[in-house]
């Protein structure tokens, strides 16, 4: 009696093992085949200069794009290496004004395949843009002077001093909103000079620039300091022409999410930002 439950235990034990495999089969064959359609995908992308991704970025912007003993380099231009590497493809990087890449002008006028810009998702901006999975949260950062006694944007409403952002960047947003009139830059780099020559009295930035870049540097960091972490509540993502690509976007989004799986993505943050990304 115990041998014939034993047997009968035992003879279950490969129809459970094959039920295991063909549910573990039909798994990897779902998975296949969503490869296989972002595989698909990749081969239909219409670029518009044929072998090549052409990518419009705004320079400079340390440490997501920004040149480096003649080679533009960055976080962002590492994902969009990523995106060019499974297309089969080189990317090759457009320097433009950042305005002319969030307003969707630039994509719309056949310049690019896609923007990488450290550019947050808005609203606004979704009118005129398709955008990727987001990628990197935004975290605003107001740089002061070393003798200053700023420590926030209210400070510097009741002290009536001069702020400066870049232009179409939601510094400028939240600026705005706060009420302020601020001096109005085309990119991270006019920005700073402006600070350090004595134009503007502080200057509000994506954070990573501030702390990735600006105070990393020596000289810099004897004059200015960080007053303020200003968290949006909001994330970057890479733009495509409006409704005129979602083949390329497929495939970026597949690329970010087996980035993160498999610890590109960690790998890739953590040569920029110096540690890895928090949940």
């Amino acid at each position: 009696m115990t041998r014939n439950i034993l047997l009968r235990r035992l003879a279950l034990i490969p129809a459970f093992a094959l039920a295991v495999t063909a549910a573990a089969c039909g798994e990897d064959a779902t998975d296949e085949d969503a490869d296989n359609d972002v595989d698909a995908a990749a081969e239909e992308i219409d670029l518009v200069n044929p072998g090549q991704l052409t990518v419009c970025t705004n320079l400079p912007y340390e440490p997501f794009q920004f040149e480096s003993d003649g080679e533009i380099v960055g976080f962002d231009v590492d994902l969009m290496d990523l995106v060019a590497e499974r297309i089969g493809v080189e990317q090759e990087l457009v320097d433009i004004e950042f305005d002319m890449i969030q307003s969707g002008a630039a994509l719309n006028a056949g310049q690019c395949d896609v923007g990488a810009a450290a550019m947050t998702i808005l609203p606004e901006r979704e009118e005129n843009l398709d955008f990727s999975d987001p990628y990197f949260d935004e975290v605003l950062g107001l740089m002061v002077a070393q003798d200053s006694d700023v420590t926030s944007l209210d400070d510097v409403r009741e002290q009536e001093l001069t702020l400066g952002v870049q232009a179409g960047t939601t510094s400028l947003d939240h600026a705005e909103e706060e009420g302020f009139e601020p001096h109005e830059f085309p990119n991270a780099g006019a920005q700073l000079q402006a600070l350090q020559a004595g134009t503007i009295d502080v200057a509000l930035q994506d954070l990573p620039v501030v702390e990735n870049n600006w105070l990393e540097n020596p000289d810099i960091a004897e004059q200015f300091e960080l007053a303020e972490v200003i968290d949006l509540d909001a994330q970057y993502g890479f733009g495509l022409r409006k409704d005129g690509n979602p083949e390329l976007l497929a495939v970026i989004n597949d690329v970010l999410a087996e980035a993160r799986d498999d610890g590109t993505y960690a790998e890739i943050f953590e040569d920029w930002f110096g540690a890895p990304p928090t949940e």
